[in-house]
This record gives structure tokens, sequence and C-alpha cells, in this order.
């Protein structure tokens, strides 16, 4: 009876090894198939992909990332930086107030660009938010229009 145990486990052993082999042909070609249909897809959409992405990255900086260090410099300062002092004011003390001034307000010490290499663009007061400031990119084609990414 033992001897009949061993030899049913040792044929149901021998059949699962024979079939978890590997994959089929059929399966390996069904893979490639679509893996093909994805990277076709990819590559048809990329520049529209990226395109948003860069708009995006663009939209969170001027309406969420910049306006820690604005307000933090405004709390210290008592009023925004002016149009001509510009985002600097966040890395270098302005010349009136300086005391004051607990910078740098930007991590690094560094204004960043805009997704298009481009330095961001700062106004106070606003034109488009009167009674606050405005920050914005001219966007990808590089000139000052209807196509700016603000926070407004």
């Amino acid at each position: 009876m033992i001897a009949q145990n061993s030899t049913a486990n040792k044929l149901r052993l021998a059949r699962s090894a024979q079939s978890s082999h590997g994959f089929t042909i059929l399966e390996v070609l069904v893979v490639l198939f679509i893996l093909g249909m994805l990277v076709t897809v990819l590559f048809r959409n990329a520049d529209r992909i990226i395109g948003q992405g860069s708009e995006s990255v663009a939209r969170i900086f001027v309406s969420e990332s910049i306006r820690t260090p604005l307000v933090t410099y405004r709390m210290h300062m008592g009023t925004y930086p002016t149009t001509e002092q510009g985002l600097q004011a966040l890395t270098t003390p302005p010349g009136t107030n300086a005391d004051r001034w607990r910078g740098p307000y930007l991590e690094g010490g560094k204004i960043p660009l805009d997704p298009w290499n481009n330095p961001y663009q700062y106004r106070f007061p606003g034109q488009r938010n009167p009674g606050g400031y405005d920050v914005f990119s001219f966007g990808p084609d590089g000139v000052d229009s209807d196509q700016n990414i603000g926070n407004w």
C-alpha cells in the first residue's frame, strides 16, 4: 500500500512538472501583440501627453507651489514683493526693510524656470488679481498672449 501511494505521488508530481513547463507559442505571441499595440498608442500620443504634462507642471507652480513662499514673505515683510523686485526678492534680500527679511523663501535659493526654460513672470499688484499678485508663464509659445498659464 505504501509503495502504491509513493508511485501515485511520483506520477502526480511528474504530470504537474510537465504541465507547468513554460508558455506556449500562442501565449507569447498574444503578449507580444498587446505590447506592440501599447507602444504604438504611446508613440502616437507622446506629444500630447508630454505637452499636457508641462502645462500641468506650470499650472501647479503658479497656483500652488509659489503661494507659500510669497505668503511667508508677506508675513515677514508686511507686503508682497513689488513688480520691480519680482520673485528674486524670495531669494535675496530687497533693498528696503532688509532687516525683516528671513529668506531665502524658496528651497535651494533659486527661482525655478517654467517647463519651457523661461522665467516665470510676476506682478504686484496683479492685473488679473487686483487684490493680490499675478504669477504666470508665457507657456510653450514663450510670448505674452491669451495662452499664458497663470494663477487666475
